[in-house]
């Protein structure tokens, strides 16, 4: 197990190195504009080319459950050598539903497999899973909402925004958050997206740092929802 958790933390730094080198020689604001990974777009749930049809009130109630396409991840800042590199981790492992009556949300859980968001870098994900989510003692991050949300009364086609209230739990910690979501409905397709602003120090974790380049204390997690009825 020393072992193993030795050759973990020599990756984890030989690959901070190797990024400082690079961000060295080249500068830190180059390293930023031609060679980092471009962020991954925040998430929108504009419905798009969907054909705008409406439901009725009762069509909208029921069970939606969270589909293939969904995602979620995170955003953070790097602070490299004074010059800040945003980083974006995705994954595809997302499930869970929500329960909707003609006027207004009563439940909703989402679960994220927060072992398999990735980001450009394996290094950084060997050292995000090992040592800031703790996802072999915690692989599943779960949203949990904890007060209705009503809907507006045009609820039942086109796009709106929404403030949910719930809990986040994390690394094992669990916290009360807030958050504006965008919902997109189109017949039987809707799209929730939206992001959670989160200190890592309420969750227990720590912003890793190795003096040349240091994540910042706080960050956001993001989601975007595809959803079926029933």
């Amino acid at each position: 197990m020393k072992k193993k958790s030795a050759i973990i933390l020599a990756s984890i730094v030989g690959g901070a190195l190797v990024l400082g080198g690079v961000a060295f020689a080249v500068g830190p604001t180059f390293y930023r504009d031609n060679i980092a990974a471009k962020p991954s777009a925040e998430p929108t749930a504009a419905i798009g080319a969907l054909g705008g049809s409406t439901l009725t009130p009762d069509q909208l109630a029921g069970t939606w459950n969270v589909a293939k396409d969904s995602t979620a991840g995170y955003r953070v800042k790097e602070v490299l050598n004074g010059t800040d590199v945003t980083v974006t981790g995705r994954t595809s492992e997302v499930t869970g539903s929500v329960e909707v009556t003609g006027t207004g949300i009563t439940a909703g859980t989402v679960n994220v497999d927060v072992s398999s968001i990735a980001t450009d870098s394996a290094q950084r994900d060997n050292y995000f899973r090992n040592n800031v989510v703790l996802a072999d003692a915690h692989p599943t991050a779960t949203f949990t909402l904890t007060s209705p949300v009503a809907l507006p009364t045009n609820a039942t086609t086109g796009e709106h925004s929404v403030q949910v209230t719930g809990t986040l739990e994390l690394a094992g910690k669990t916290r009360d958050v807030t958050a504006t979501v965008t919902a997109g409905l189109d017949g039987s397709t809707a799209k929730i997206a939206g992001s959670i602003p989160i200190t890592f120090a309420d969750f227990g974790m720590e912003a890793p740092s190795l003096g040349f380049v240091k994540v910042e204390p706080a960050g956001s997690v993001e989601f975007l929802l595809q959803l079926s009825h029933g």
